[in-house]
């Protein structure tokens, strides 16, 4: 380098030009055979020239507005670093970024000559100024990087354990084969030493190290290579990282709430950068939540999937829509409708779905059952996915599990996965625990009420549920609240039907077995193993109204009208009121019709309200009551809305 140096000095001082122009590139090797410098050589060149000529500033220009905080192709809201230190350019240009090369750095940063990357096509731009001191930032991490196609090359064994000189013969081996190492890593018990290379150099690296290490494999003191492929390296750069706590905290936290399982860890003696090993296909969702942790503070995307998109599913995305600017503005979240799908059809967009015009799009989708659209939503690996299920549907119960292990919230409405074999609902509730991914079901009982919830606060708290009784049925609780005799039992349960107060099927409210789950996810809930043929059920309905159709069940209603007459005159005989309720007593559920007299907490109970009494070793004489609406679209809509919020706080 000082020879070319000098000869570049020598020829300016022998020319009294204003202006040179010289080409880049293009060099010749030390017995003067032409050759050229490889990639980033017209940059390097310049560098040359500049640490010759002693210059005051070199500019390059290209064909981007400077270094980004992270690959714009990867992630959208990636952002120009004004400024930025030798050391930090370097590190993010061997880990990946593209912009500058960090031989270009060398020559300038021994002259302490700044370098100020330019866009051609958009000079306006400032740009980034690579220096000695740069400029202050409130930042203590100044950009996030990658680079794929990376095998590690794994060499453990016991016999490696105290003894000198087996990473200076595992080092020598590849250096032997000039297989550049990108990324090394050590056990502090000397079991074991990674290091990350080019995939293109996987097989030569092995066959180098296996030969190196021939007699030590045999006499079983060392393992074979392990070689594990389809990976990538992520790197975190800040000068300011250099003793500030807490930064490895949020980068292995942002990972490990989006399920993104890290292989091997690196960080440089100078804290500059903490490096990463990941599964390649993670990489774009491990660089989104990592710069939205450091660089986005202000706005947390989540991205939504949505099975069910009928009544309740429909009044959720109206209430996304008007409460988008609130939750920008206020908490800022921003929630992005990935996908949608109902029974026949599927609508997937990561960049997200247009929330006014969603039923047309979703017309022209693409045919799809629930297999293929979690499938889907597994394969754009998306970061801060929340799945909610809005339908009543079994086979989608049954895919959460498959969910949750790839990290992915899920908010349940459907009830039938935690009123499942008690096997199936626990197992959810591990996978939640084990993979960090939120599962909540509030919806489950009582709408938008907050049941479930204010259950979890206790049993979290210390307390111990020993008695529930509640009203559990919206829908129940309407039609008896509006059945005088007037007109038919039937006329009022249809009515409660078209205000969207029943299940699709209106039989699993009026036979009970509606309230039975409810009151056995509670159950569940506050700790007890139970299964529905633990719990007994005091029908009102005739056996005959229960069989065929929907409307062969209506048809039926009405002729057993006299039936539903008698139930209502002889409660007015008792001065009660006819109330359809659920009770839970030392590990004992039950439901069923009960003549309520006006004492009863549960008598001034009026239109679709449901009510929970929660008896517990805090709440001993008086209990714990939760009242209010219980059934409604809306209601239900707002009450899952509430879950995907707490889902995404993670």
């Amino acid at each position: 380098m000082s020879r070319v140096l000098i000869t570049i000095n020598k020829y300016i001082n022998e020319n009294s030009s204003l202006l040179y122009i010289a080409p880049g590139f293009v060099a010749s090797d030390a017995e003067g055979i032409n050759t050229t410098l490889g990639r980033g050589g017209s940059d390097y060149s310049a560098a040359i020239y500049a640490a010759a000529t002693n210059a005051t500033l070199l500019e390059i220009w290209t064909d981007v507005s400077g270094m980004m905080t992270a690959d714009p192709r990867l992630v959208n809201n990636a952002q120009i670093i004004p400024s930025i230190s030798y050391q930090e350019a370097m590190e993010l240009s061997h880990f990946g970024a593209k912009v500058i090369y960090p031989p270009t750095i060398q020559p300038v940063m021994s002259k302490g000559i700044p370098v100020w990357i330019k866009n051609t096509f958009a000079p306006q731009d400032e740009g980034t100024l690579i220096q000695q001191k740069p400029a202050e930032s409130l930042r203590s991490v100044t950009g996030i990087s990658s680079i794929n196609n990376i095998v590690l090359l794994s060499l453990e064994g016991s016999g490696m354990i105290g003894i000198p000189g087996f990473s200076k013969r595992l080092f020598a081996a590849l250096a032997a084969k000039k297989v550049n190492v990108i990324l090394i890593t050590q056990s502090s018990s000397e079991h074991s030493i990674c290091v990350g290379i080019d995939a293109a150099n996987a097989g030569i690296a092995k066959d180098a190290i296996d030969e190196t290490f021939a007699y030590e494999i045999e006499v079983k003191k060392v393992e074979p290579l392990l070689v594990e492929h389809n990976l990538s390296v992520i790197a975190l750069v800040g000068d300011g990282m250099k003793s500030h706590t807490g930064i490895s905290g949020r980068f292995f936290n942002a990972l490990g709430k989006n399920g993104v399982n890290i292989r091997a860890i690196s960080q440089g003696s100078s804290e500059r950068n903490i490096t990463a090993v990941i599964n390649s296909k993670d990489v774009k969702k491990a660089l989104n939540v990592i710069h939205e942790a450091f660089f986005e503070k202000e706005i947390k995307e989540i991205n939504l999937f949505v099975a069910g998109v009928g009544n309740v599913g429909s009044k959720l995305i109206a209430q996304l829509q008007q409460q988008e600017k609130y939750l920008l503005n206020h908490l800022h979240v921003k929630i992005k409708l990935a996908g949608i799908a109902n029974s026949k059809k599927m609508l997937v967009n990561e960049n997200g779905i247009d929330l006014t015009n969603w039923p047309s799009l979703l017309e022209e989708g693409k045919e799809g059952d629930i297999k293929e659209f979690i499938g889907r939503i597994v394969e754009l690996n998306l970061r801060n996915t929340v799945f909610a299920d809005v339908t009543a549907n079994e086979n989608v119960a049954t895919v959460y599990n498959e969910l949750l292990q790839k990290a992915i919230a899920v908010v349940a409405c459907n009830k039938i996965a935690c009123s499942s074999g008690y096997d199936y609902y626990e197992s959810l509730k591990n996978t939640s625990k084990e993979f960090n991914a939120k599962f909540l079901f509030e919806t489950n009982v009582g709408a938008s009420l907050p049941i479930i919830g204010t259950l979890n606060d206790l049993m979290r708290s210390g307390d111990r549920v020993n008695k529930m009784q509640a009203v559990l049925s919206g829908t129940l609780n309407f039609v008896f609240n509006n059945y005088d005799g007037s007109r038919s039992f039937a006329s009022v349960v249809r009515q409660a039907q078209d205000e969207g107060y029943t299940e699709p099927d209106p039989r699993l409210d009026l036979s009970g077995k509606d309230v039975m789950r409810k009151i056995m996810i509670l159950a569940r809930e506050a700790g007890n193993v139970i299964e529905m043929e633990d719990i007994s059920n005091n029908s009102f309905m005739p056996e005959e109204c229960m069989q065929g159709s929907v409307e062969d069940f209506y048809k039926s209603m009405e002729k057993h009208e006299a039936h539903f007459k008698k139930l209502l005159d002889d409660a007015n005989a008792a001065g009660s009121k006819l109330k359809f309720v659920a009770s839970f007593n030392e590990g004992k559920a039950a439901v069923g019709l009960q003549y309520i007299d006006a004492a009863h907490d549960f008598y001034h109970l009026y239109g679709k309200d449901n009510i929970v009494l929660f008896y517990t070793d805090r709440y001993i004489q008086q209990p714990l009551v939760i009242k209010g609406a219980g059934a409604g679209a809306d209601l239900t809509a707002s009450g899952i809305f509430a879950d995907i919020l707490r889902a995404s706080k993670g």
